[in-house]
């Protein structure tokens, strides 16, 4: 009996479906890896959680989705965005008949998903697995989303060793696959020598005079007073500092749009932003001269570029870069942010402190390790 060629063995079918701008960004690199690899049928669902970021993401990669669920609502609410899902990825799942489901990180798009491909006892593969903060409210509700995909995936691929860590500590002890972090591999896509920003206001700034501080400030739990206080701290370095200038990509939601451009709007070097297109935030970012920001993907993103990246938290799910000294949690009180930004913008041994470690996200190289994980998982006969 002849073994089975890999041409002739049935390929994998495996369906990635993501629904959001950080998702896409780190979900299509890999789905590009698998449409090029013989042993894999790729399949690709969107839900639209996030519409229109989502699909300029999918255009700088390439991808078109097989299928579009189109969920996303005005003024949506997280059950909304829920139970839309659950209700239109079963047909999908019967449909495609996938062997494998991926979907990435902490979104409710992720947790909907893996729980309806639970539902059809498909196995789930969880890309950006076991971050953690131990605070069921913080992030919110993405600590939770990442936790119950964590309970319902078969396949867990961790970024880091720490990430590891936390899925053994609960008790989940097979099938994790260190693998980095797949945004690291959009790089390769999104960020090019003498790069022409789209974004007008950006065109119009010489990125090479004066130090810029990329900005964002965008999560729940620090919508009102906390965002208020980050606010103030803005004003007053750029009070202190007359060769800084704020570029601060502003999130739509009027419960941070408004506020923002209430106190920070028409102040001399302080630039709000339109939501950038992902290859100007990452051009954006390999320019500036530091990153201020609540964001987890900054916080991956900032170390590859050599970047000092100050946290606007209390805590963080990615501690790797906070221990290779890549990245400081400086907290949302006005006070403290000052002083913490005034030390990189003064002192110079502190500003070289972050840059001396390499990210330890990675390589660039993920998607690669994930696909190799499927094969050995799935075990062919070749």
């Amino acid at each position: 009996m002849s073994l089975t060629t890999v041409e002739e063995a049935p390929k994998i079918r495996v369906l990635s479906v993501f629904g959001t701008r950080p998702e896409a960004a780190k979900m299509c690199p890999l789905v590009l890896e698998l449409q090029n690899h013989p042993r894999f049928e790729s399949m690709v669902c969107v839900t639209a959680q996030h519409r229109e970021m989502l699909d300029q993401v999918l255009h700088i990669f390439g991808v078109v989705p097989d299928y579009d669920l189109d969920i996303m609502k005005p003024n949506q609410t997280l059950s909304g965005i829920t139970t839309r899902i659950l209700e239109k990825i079963e047909p999908v799942l019967r449909e495609s008949k996938p062997d494998l489901v991926l979907v990435h990180g902490d979104t409710t798009t992720s947790f909907a998903v893996a729980l309806a491909a639970f539902y059809q006892q498909i196995p789930v593969g969880h890309v950006e697995a076991g971050l953690r903060t131990y605070n069921m409210y913080s992030p919110f509700p993405e600590e939770m989303n990442r936790v119950l995909t964590g309970r319902l995936a078969t396949l867990h691929f961790a970024p880091t060793s720490l990430n590891r860590a936390n899925l053994v500590r609960e008790n989940i002890l097979e099938k994790i696959f260190i693998t980095g972090n797949t945004v690291l591999d959009a790089f390769k896509t999104t960020v090019r020598e003498n790069y022409s920003f789209k974004n007008t206001i950006l065109q119009k700034l010489d990125l090479n005079k004066g130090r810029y501080i990329l900005m964002t400030a965008h999560r729940r739990e620090n919508i009102g007073p906390p965002l208020e206080a980050i606010c103030h701290a803005v004003l007053r370095l750029v009070k202190e500092f007359d060769d800084i200038k704020i570029l601060y990509p502003v999130h739509p939601n009027p419960a941070i749009h408004d506020p923002v451009h209430k106190m920070l709007g028409h102040q001399a070097r302080i630039y709000l932003l339109d939501p950038l297109e992902l290859t100007d935030l990452h051009n954006l970012m390999a320019k500036c001269h530091l990153v201020l920001t609540d964001s987890g993907g900054l916080q991956e993103e900032g170390p590859s570029f050599k970047k000092p990246v100050l946290v606007l938290r209390t805590e963080t799910e990615r501690p790797e870069a906070v221990e290779a000294g890549c990245v400081k949690v400086i907290g949302v009180k006005e006070d403290a942010i000052v002083e913490e930004v005034r030390a990189v913008l003064t002192q110079e041994e502190t500003y070289q402190s972050f840059l001396k470690n390499p990210n330890p996200y990675g390589d660039g190289s993920a998607s690669r390790k994930i696909i190799n994980a499927i094969l050995g998982w799935k075990e062919p006969l070749i």
